[in-house]
């Protein structure tokens, strides 16, 4: 514990000299820890190839080993990642509000940040470099707890990134790595409260759960990603197909892949066998409700946990169901308040289908893979959220801060 708190204490205290930076230092430092990256691109797939080479040992599934490694054009991407932040409006300092009351006090309403800020993830190393450029960009130290499965991409990430920060005479204790990979750490770092203002979990259920049964900071929940794609009786073939494949097999590992395709009564018959060709030849699973088995017999009867389970793989349950009302019903019931879509050429329908889903993301003939801070032109995410507070859907540089008000008086006094 003694040394958990040594770094929350230094994070803390580097906060402060961040406060001090100007957005010309900060966009200075993210372009260096950028160069740094593609300058020190062999020793961080060298240190990568080790997390890799123990997760096969280990035998880990195969997309889940797809989101641990690095090569050539994912660490360009995380270098690309730093520039795009850098290039972003700076939040912080903002004038959210301001107004003059009738005895004269000025209120102004002005965006800050947190402070420190925890970060507690899973396998994939690249959410290092992001949570580093994006906590930085808005004068926040962050203490980084990555997976055990990337613990060596993390550190060498980490070093490579203070280094920048040294070479600049910046204060490098604003990137705090917790090297202990025993779980009994989290729940340490979690009572931390005196020196830590918000934690962030990114990562599995079962992770997130625990940050938020454990935890004495306040948590912005990073929500599981159980999302639908729901194809209309009015929609076009052609989209439907590309976007649901997209949706699926585009990168199945990751949060915003979608998990049940529903499907309107009116067109399955048509549709159904249209889209089992393209997934058979993706290699994807599909589970079936009954209706889906009258028309693919062949295919594997889905269970009612299948509604529920972000398979985080090459899996897809499909229910035919009978209008847009029962797609919500079963979204409603099965869904996390991630990510949903709709593809059809009914306007009506779809703003039917946008007013009442309740998710952080709602798509009209879009894929599910585009909520995304990178997408949405946010530079790239510290996660997503499917809470309802301040933060939701891809949370970028504003999402991060917080704000605080600056009274002017001429001598006023409360009577």
């Amino acid at each position: 514990m003694s040394n958990l708190i040594e770094q929350a204490k230094q994070a803390q205290a580097a906060s402060y000299l961040l406060n001090l930076l100007t957005t010309e230092q900060k966009n200075k430092a993210l372009q260096a820890m950028a160069e740094a990256l593609r300058a020190n691109q062999n020793e961080l797939i060298r240190a990568n190839q080790l997390d890799v080479t123990a997760a096969k040992a280990k035998g880990i599934a195969k997309p889940l080993l797809d989101r641990l490694e690095l090569n050539d054009k994912r660490i360009k991407g995380m270098a690309d990642g730093l520039r795009d932040i850098s290039s972003l409006h700076d939040p912080v300092g903002e004038i959210l509000d301001v107004w003059t009351r009738p005895n004269g006090l000025t209120i102004k309403k002005i965006r800050v940040p947190f402070g420190v800020i925890a970060i507690i993830y899973e396998s994939r190393p690249n959410v290092t470099a992001d949570a580093i450029g994006l906590c930085f960009k808005t004068n926040n130290a962050v203490v980084l707890r990555g997976g055990s499965d990337a613990i060596n991409s993390n550190k060498e990430i980490v070093k490579v990134l203070k280094k920048a920060l040294v070479d600049l005479k910046l204060p490098a204790e604003a990137i705090q790595l917790i090297e202990s990979t025993e779980r009994e750490a989290i729940g340490e770092l979690l009572q931390l409260k005196q020196h830590i203002d918000l934690v962030i979990p990114r990562g599995g259920a079962g992770l997130i759960k625990m940050v938020e049964e454990n935890s004495l900071i306040p948590v912005i929940e990073t929500g599981t990603g159980n999302c639908h794609v729901y194809v209309d009786d009015e929609a076009d073939f052609t989209k439907a197909i590309k976007i649901v494949l997209n949706s699926k097999v585009q990168r199945p590992s990751v949060c915003n892949a979608a998990e049940t395709l529903l499907v309107h009564e009116q067109i399955a018959e048509n549709f159904l066998p249209l889209v089992y060709e393209k997934m058979c030849r993706a290699g994807v699973e599909l589970r079936a409700c009954p209706k889906t088995l009258k028309i693919l017999p062949d295919l594997k009867a889905a269970t009612e946990d299948d509604w529920s389970t972000e398979y985080l793989d090459l899996i897809m349950a499909v229910k035919v169901v009978n209008n847009v009302d029962e797609a919500i019903a079963h979204i409603r019931q099965y869904g996390t308040k991630h990510t949903e879509s709709i593809v059809t050429e009914d306007q009506k329908a779809a703003e039917k289908f946008c007013r009442e889903t309740d998710a952080s993301t709602v798509m009209v003939n879009a894929s599910t893979r585009f909520t995304d801070g990178g997408e949405f032109g946010f530079g790239a995410e510290i996660g997503i959220s499917t809470q309802k507070l301040h933060a939701r859907g891809p949370m970028g540089l504003r999402e991060i801060t917080s704000y605080k008000y600056i009274v002017e008086g001429n001598g006023q006094v409360r009577e």
